[in-house]
């Protein structure tokens, strides 16, 4: 089942003048939908410096990909959608082996306290 996508249609009010003659004459169109500058807000959380992606429940670890380095008893704010968690750093792994520091672009295995979801942020604070 195919479903259609509508179409918003602007609605404008046509301001009409008349002559004596009976032609219509059109002055101009005034919008009716209010226009309102976009507001981008950012939250500063820390620094970013890292995603989840992926979250293994029995071990309570979640993979990392990380956009700046890490290194252990460091502070982390882990952001989501149903996700809002700080915790330190006690324990980071890189393919089974215990590691002290990640840089830039590792895929690390993070011990968390709670629940994680694939796609939250993880904030340096």
């Amino acid at each position: 089942m195919a479903l259609k996508k509508k179409k918003k249609a602007k609605k404008t009010a046509k301001k009409v003048t008349r002559k004596k003659g009976g032609k219509k004459i059109k002055k101009n169109k005034v919008s009716l939908k209010k226009k309102f500058p976009v507001k981008k807000t950012t939250k500063t959380e820390g620094n970013l410096i890292g995603l989840v992606t992926h979250y293994f429940p029995h071990v309570q670890a979640a993979v990392i990909k990380l956009k700046g380095p890490l290194s252990m008893g460091e502070t982390l704010k882990i952001k989501g959608h149903t996700t809002d968690l700080t915790q330190t750093v006690t324990s980071m792994q890189i393919d089974r082996v215990n590691i002290s520091t990640a840089k830039k672009r590792d895929e690390i295995g993070l011990l968390v306290n709670s629940r994680v979801r694939q796609g939250d942020k993880v904030y340096k604070l």
